[in-house]
């Protein structure tokens, strides 16, 4: 019977690299930083790493790494267990608790991802009575979230409050239980920041919930770091933030849920992935806690990010480059074409600077890009030398649309 199938997931994979669209991997042979070595996919040596979710250059700070290995000692590898059998150590409601009180929620409930996060919440909150609005460039994992569940299903183009407007009034005439707007707070593959005052006010007027996957935020945006609630002054008007422990927050893997305390307990009650997986590895509970320690005092490198992000957007501008607009440190490089864009960067990695082509089914047909990722490990002399490249890579492959 394989032979079969064989053949025809070989004529799918030939169509997938014929179209531009393949993703091959590239192995890194060090940690995590501004700097990687790279020892296979690409040129090797190392290069320039501009497309990291290492926002804030913790994944390999030397106080993270000591916390994880003095975790290794007083708490072991793993837990060979979910939570509510023999999987919660003190280190987990430890930082359970941190979270919630950082992000100016109630109480907290951790999940192997933050995939999981978004998988576990819809199913669980909302059934066939109630409606989920949502935003159409939303994450994919809220976008499988919502299919888990069987509440009605309303969407909205990007960040557009008049259309918001029209679905929570579609769901309210309906006769919904309960409404639930969710958002990303910053938009992964555009770098846009949701408007959360504006989503609260129409929440507030059309008696719904605000649920917001803060993933690409929390830890650098905001005043202090505590993401586009923070940064919007409605921190205690959004009901629920999902986000993740992968990236700024020192970027390893691990997820969670912050909000108003009875839903994560119906969570924690009724969330499968949360019930059928794994307890988080106590060892990134233990180095997340040093995160938040760090984060305490991390307003020089929240500043070294915004300086490296402002600069990197001007200088490419000014080359000619289309950068979609705004200041996070999520630069998108529109090319349009797939295969341009993953020639673009095979180009780039040659010139010593490790980024990625982003195409079809990641972001919209002709809309490829290379996503750049500013990071607070890198240097100004780094910033100048990836826009150089850009420029050399340009003139390389021939494209003055580019």
């Amino acid at each position: 019977m394989f032979e079969t199938v064989r053949e025809d997931l070989r004529s799918t994979l030939d169509e997938i690299r014929a179209a531009g669209l393949h993703k091959p991997e590239r192995v890194i042979g060090t940690p995590q930083n501004a700097a990687v070595a790279v020892t296979s996919g690409g040129a090797a040596g190392e290069v320039l790493n501009f497309c990291a979710n290492n926002y804030l250059g913790l994944a390999d700070h030397p106080e993270v790494v000591a916390a994880a290995k003095d975790a290794l000692d007083r708490w072991g590898y793993g837990m060979a267990s979910v939570r509510f059998i023999c999987g919660t150590q003190e280190v987990h409601k430890e930082l359970e608790a941190r979270l919630s009180a950082f992000l100016g929620q109630e109480d907290t409930i951790l999940y192997s991802s933050c995939f999981d996060a978004n998988g576990g919440v819809f199913e669980t909150l909302l059934g066939a009575e109630d409606a989920v609005i949502s935003d159409a460039l939303n994450h994919a994992s809220i976008i499988d979230g919502i299919r888990l569940s069987k509440a009605r299903r309303f969407r909205y183009a990007n960040r557009d409050m008049a259309e918001l407007e029209a679905r929570l009034k579609e769901a309210t005439e309906g006769g919904a239980r309960r409404k639930l707007i969710v958002t990303d707070g910053v938009f992964s593959m555009d770098g846009y920041v949701a408007p959360l005052a504006e989503i609260c006010d129409l929440a507030d007027r059309y008696d719904a919930m605000v649920m917001v996957d803060d993933s690409h935020a929390v830890g650098f945006v905001g005043p202090g770091g505590r993401g586009t609630p923070e940064l919007h002054g409605v921190m205690d008007r959004v009901d629920i933030i999902t986000g993740t422990l992968g990236k700024a927050l020192g970027g390893a893997s691990g997820g969670y849920v912050a909000a108003r305390a009875e839903i994560v307990e119906l969570l924690r009650q009724r969330s499968r992935p949360y019930l059928f997986s794994n307890s988080l590895a106590p060892v990134i509970a233990a180095a997340s806690l040093k995160v938040l320690d760090l984060l305490e005092s991390a307003g020089d490198l929240r500043e070294q990010l915004a300086a490296n992000t402002a600069l990197f957007r001007t200088k490419m501008t000014e080359a000619g480059f289309e950068v979609l607009p705004g200041d996070h440190a999520i630069a998108p490089v529109m090319i349009g074409d797939a295969a341009e864009a993953a020639k673009m960067a095979e180009l780039l990695l040659e010139r010593g600077v490790y980024v990625i082509g982003f195409s079809y089914p990641v972001v919209p047909m002709g809309a490829a890009r290379i996503r750049v990722q500013l990071s607070a490990a890198h240097s100004t002399a780094d910033v100048e030398r990836a826009v150089a490249a850009f420029i050399d890579a340009r003139a390389a492959l021939g494209t003055a649309g580019v």
